[in-house]
């Protein structure tokens, strides 16, 4: 790339304007993909680890040969795509609220999610997840009610740093409770937060599903050249 930053896509949205950048990083010699809200950074590829734990943790305890998974909140896609490389996922339904950031893996801006659009084992739906959850027809409006062996959301900072007022209450027992009836008998629910474990949404979470854990994600910064720590909660019907 002859440029050391690249705007590849921008637009404004009911929460703010997203924006998908690309930048080289002198000192790292990488390209660096990144997400911005307004001025706020969402997510980076320098940081895929917790993303790519969430997945892994979230798909680890289940059993069976095929599972269909939903994955909430799409972004730079390493979730999605370590859904998709378990070949026990017959399904993923992809659950988007933003046109744009579905659209950058259609035109194929993201390379190290290549292959993630193309898989016929992936659909995406634009919709608000957390309308989905709090709505009677649930993530597939192709098949309201449908149930999943696993749901893997992330999109807010942390149950308490959320980026609308509107999705506050899902992470309350009552919005748990509607997401768990999205779920099979077994089936598992994880969320990814870029905060320490908080002991009040673990059990909040305790009150809902038979099992809860928070899990610290912890990965090199190579920003600070020292570690970082996000947190990756697993709950089990």
């Amino acid at each position: 790339m002859g440029a050391r930053f690249e705007e590849l896509a921008w637009r404004e949205t009911p929460i703010g304007a997203i924006s998908l950048r690309r930048r080289r990083d002198p000192a790292l010699q990488v390209e660096v993909y990144e997400v911005k809200l307004d001025d706020e950074y969402l997510m980076s590829s320098l940081f895929p680890v917790a993303e790519i734990e969430l997945a892994r943790l979230g798909l680890a305890d289940l059993t069976g040969d095929t599972l269909d998974v939903v994955v909430g909140g799409l972004g730079l896609g390493y979730t999605a795509c370590t859904a998709l490389a378990d070949p026990r996922v017959r399904t993923l339904l992809v659950v988007e609220a933003i046109e744009d950031v579905i659209d950058w893996h259609r035109r194929g801006l993201l390379p190290f999610a290549a292959g993630l659009a193309e898989d016929p084992r992936t659909r995406f739906v634009r919709a608000d997840f957390f309308a989905a959850v709090a709505g009677d027809e649930g993530f597939d409006a192709e098949a309201p009610g449908r149930r999943f062996d696993a749901v893997l959301l992330d999109v807010d900072h942390s149950p308490r740093n959320v980026l609308h007022p509107s999705h506050a209450p899902f992470y309350t027992p009552d919005g748990l409770r509607r997401l768990a009836g999205l779920l099979r008998p077994e089936g598992v629910f994880a969320l990814w937060s870029d905060d320490p474990p908080d002991d009040s949404f673990t059990a909040a979470l305790g009150t809902v599903f038979t099992t809860a854990q928070a899990h610290i994600v912890p990965f090199a910064n190579p920003l600070t050249g020292g570690q970082s720590a996000n947190t990756v909660y697993v709950a089990r019907r």
